[in-house]
């Protein structure tokens, strides 16, 4: 899998691949990653890449030009390129979605700054929109980061032991039942006294029901399929 990112800030990129899990998934040669500035395609000679919105609105917005120019290029370049744009006015990102991308060759990350991207851009390249969640960031690098986490970990390999994604949050749509680990009793607190006696297969059905019961509090309208 190799992630493309374009963005005007890589460095707030970069060192999320210097460590853990992404960095041993790189130097396995099972991702790769690397970078477009959209600054470098910009036919103003003070390389300026925003302009005031047309029709009025506060702040600047991401001009067509250099993303039209930057993405040809990629498209020209790597013709498995699927183009995903992370915006507030978007679908949910959720983990189906991360598991079915991660059969994708080459995912790239368009990273909008100031008050977004022209929507021409959105028109033209986008594969797919994502939004991480109802709240506004400064810039569509986190929300890259995050989906490139979370595609990363359904990649084969990538993880030391496949089985972690078997029981995650989010499996059979429900959250992960509680975890814990020794000393039995902490400060007063006791781990599940089933999860110490050994039938794996009574905690497993402990785990099922806590699992019910932790979505059915923490996400009342979510429904397992």
């Amino acid at each position: 899998m190799k992630f493309t990112y374009v963005t005007l800030f890589p460095n707030l990129i970069k060192p999320y691949f210097y460590d853990s899990i992404l960095k041993r998934a790189v130097d396995s040669n099972l991702l790769e990653y690397e970078f477009y500035n959209p600054r470098d395609y910009t036919k103003n000679k003070h390389k300026k890449v925003d302009k005031q919105m047309v029709g009025g609105g506060a702040g600047m917005l991401m001009t067509p030009q250099p993303l039209f120019d930057c993405l040809e290029q990629i498209k020209k370049e790597n013709e498995d390129a699927y183009i995903i744009f992370p915006l507030a006015a978007a679908k949910p990102f959720k983990q189906n979605d991360a598991k079915r991308l991660a059969k994708k060759k080459n995912i790239v990350f368009v990273s909008g700054r100031y008050e977004g991207i022209d929507e021409r851009v959105c028109e033209k390249y986008a594969n797919e929109v994502f939004s991480i969640g109802e709240f506004i960031l400064t810039g569509g690098e986190l929300p890259s980061l995050v989906m490139s986490d979370a595609i990363s970990r359904n990649i084969e390999g990538v993880l030391g032991n496949a089985q972690s994604l078997e029981y995650e949050s989010y499996e059979d749509n429900l959250l992960e039942a509680p975890s814990f680990t020794k000393p039995e009793i902490f400060q007063n607190l006791s781990v599940v006294k089933e999860y110490l006696k050994g039938n794996h297969s009574k905690i497993s059905d402990l785990k099922f029901q806590m699992s019910i019961c932790k979505t059915k509090y923490y996400r009342p309208n979510k429904e397992k399929r």
